[in-house]
C-alpha cells in the first residue's frame, strides 16, 4: 500500500472542510431569498441534510458510490458502517496516499450539498417530516448510484469515457433534475403567479454567495484529488469562470431593462460555480471563461421557463444548477483538452463523440433523478402527506412547522415580509 502523503491527506482535509461549509452557506443564501415566514423552514431543510446524509453515508452510502462493485450500477457492500475507513488508517485505498477516512469524509460533504440544493426548489410549502423522508430515500436510490456511475471505474459512464471532474452530473444536473421532479408534484405555492414572494434579505444572500464562492474552492480544487497543479488549474478556473458568468449575468439583464441587482450578480456567481464544476480541471482558463460567459448568458433565461411551463421552483434550482450543469458537462465536448483531459473537444482539434457522450450521459442522469424524486413525492403525498395546509401556508410555514421566527421583530399589519410597516413621520418625530 501507498506511504502516507501528510500534504496531500491535509489538502484533501482542508477541502472537505470547505465543502461542508457549502451547507451553511446554502441555508443562508436559500433563507434570505425566501420570504422571512420561511427563513426558518428553509435553513431546518439544509440543516438536517448535513445529519440525515452523514449518517447514510457512513453506513451505507459510500459503499454504493465507491465500492468495487461487480455489476456497472452500484458499488459493493464492503464499505457497509464505515468498515473501510475504521481499518485502513495509515495508508489510502490506493489513491494518493490519503487515508480512506479522509476519503470517506470528502465524498459525505459533495452528498450532502448535493441533498441540500433540492430544497430550494419547494420552498414555503412541503411539510419537514416529508422533506426528511425524502432525503434519506433519494440520496441512497440517486445519488450514491448516480456517483458510482459518473466517478467509479466500474461505472458504466466512467467506462464509457464521459468527464465529471467535479460534479457537474453527479451533484448539479442530479439535484436540479430532482428539484424538478418535487416541484412538480408538491405544486405551485399559493398565489405564485401573482404573489409578493420577493427576497426578504439580501445582505443575507450576498453572504452565503460569498460563502459558497469560498468553499467551492474546495469543491472543485479538492476534486484533483492531490494537491498538485490539477489543483490549482481548478481553483484557477473556478475563479475566471465565476468572474465571467456575473458580468455576463448583468450584461443581459442590461440589455432586458434590468437595473444591476444584487439578486442578478449573486445568481450570476451559482451559475459560473455550477458551470465550471465538471470542467474544473479538464480546461484551459480561456475555456473557463468561456464556460462561465455562456452559463451567465443562459441562465437568466432558463429561469423564466418555470413561468411558461408552470412548475413552481421556488428558488430557481432547475434554472441554476440543472441547465447550469447541463451546459457545463456538455462544455467539455467543446473545450477539454488533451494535457489535462486526456481528450480534445471539438474546439482543440478532436471530434464530436466527446460531445454526444456527454449529453447523452448527462440526459441519461437528469431523467432518472427526476423520475425516482416524482415518485418518491408522490409516495409520500399519498401516505403521510406532503405539504403543509393552505393555512398554515398562508400564516407562514416557519411557525407551523418549527414554532419559531426568523426575526423577534413587531409587525403591524400582514406586509408579506416580517418587517414592520413603515412608521408615519409625525409618529417617528413625536
Amino acid at each position: 500500500m501507498p506511504e502516507l502523503d501528510t500534504g496531500n491527506t491535509a489538502w484533501i482535509l482542508t477541502s472537505a472542510a470547505l465543502v461542508l461549509l457549502m451547507t451553511p452557506a446554502l441555508a443562508l443564501f436559500y433563507g434570505g431569498l425566501t420570504r422571512a415566514t420561511s427563513v426558518i423552514n428553509m435553513m431546518m431543510k439544509c440543516l438536517v441534510a448535513i445529519g440525515i446524509v452523514s449518517i447514510v453515508w457512513v453506513l451505507v452510502g459510500e459503499s454504493i458510490a465507491v465500492g468495487e462493485g461487480s455489476t456497472k450500477f452500484y458499488g459493493d457492500f464492503s464499505s457497509l458502517f464505515g468498515s473501510r475507513a475504521a481499518t485502513e488508517l495509515t495508508a489510502a485505498a490506493g489513491l494518493n496516499g490519503v487515508p480512506s477516512a479522509v476519503w470517506t469524509a470528502f465524498g459525505m460533504m459533495f452528498a450532502i450539498i448535493t441533498v441540500a440544493l433540492i430544497a430550494g426548489a419547494v420552498a414555503d410549502r412541503m411539510k419537514f417530516s416529508a422533506w426528511v423522508i425524502f432525503a434519506t430515500a433519494w440520496v441512497i436510490l440517486v445519488y450514491c448510484p448516480v456517483a458510482y456511475w459518473v466517478w467509479n471505474a466500474g461505472g458504466w459512464i466512467k467506462q464509457w469515457g464521459v468527464l465529471d471532474f467535479a460534479g457537474g452530473t453527479a451533484v448539479h444536473v442530479n439535484a436540479g433534475a430532482a428539484a424538478l421532479g418535487l416541484a412538480i408534484v408538491v405544486g405551485r405555492r399559493i398565489g405564485w403567479k401573482d404573489g409578493n414572494f420577493a427576497p426578504h434579505n439580501l445582505p443575507l444572500v450576498l453572504l452565503g454567495a460569498g460563502l459558497l464562492w469560498f468553499g467551492w474552492f474546495g469543491f472543485n480544487a479538492g476534486s484533483a484529488f492531490a494537491a498538485d497543479g490539477f489543483a490549482g488549474l481548478a481553483f484557477l478556473n473556478t475563479q475566471v469562470a465565476t468572474a465571467a458568468a456575473i458580468l455576463a449575468w448583468l450584461l443581459v439583464d442590461r440589455i432586458r431593462g434590468i437595473k444591476p441587482s444584487i439578486i442578478g450578480g449573486c445568481s450570476g456567481v451559482v451559475a459560473g460555480l455550477v458551470a465550471i464544476t465538471p470542467a474544473a480541471g479538464l480546461v484551459t482558463p480561456l475555456g473557463a471563461i468561456a464556460i462561465g460567459a455562456v452559463a451567465g448568458i443562459i441562465c437568466p433565461f432558463a429561469i423564466g421557463l418555470k413561468h411558461k411551463f408552470g412548475y413552481d421552483d421556488a428558488l430557481d434550482v432547475v434554472g441554476l444548477h440543472m441547465v447550469a450543469g447541463f451546459w457545463g458537462s456538455v462544455s467539455l465536448g467543446l473545450f477539454a483538452f488533451e494535457d489535462a483531459a486526456g481528450v480534445n473537444g471539438l474546439f482543440y482539434g478532436g471530434d464530436a463523440t466527446l460531445l454526444g457522450k456527454q449529453a447523452a450521459a448527462t440526459g441519461v442522469v437528469l431523467v432518472y433523478s427526476a423520475l425516482v424524486a416524482f415518485i418518491i413525492g408522490l409516495i409520500l403525498k399519498y401516505t403521510i402527506g406532503i405539504r403543509i395546509s393552505e393555512e398554515e401556508e398562508l400564516a407562514g410555514i416557519d411557525a407551523a412547522e418549527h414554532g419559531e421566527a426568523g426575526y423577534d421583530l413587531p409587525i403591524n399589519g400582514n406586509t408579506g415580509t416580517g418587517l414592520p410597516e413603515a412608521a408615519e413621520p409625525e409618529k417617528v418625530n413625536a
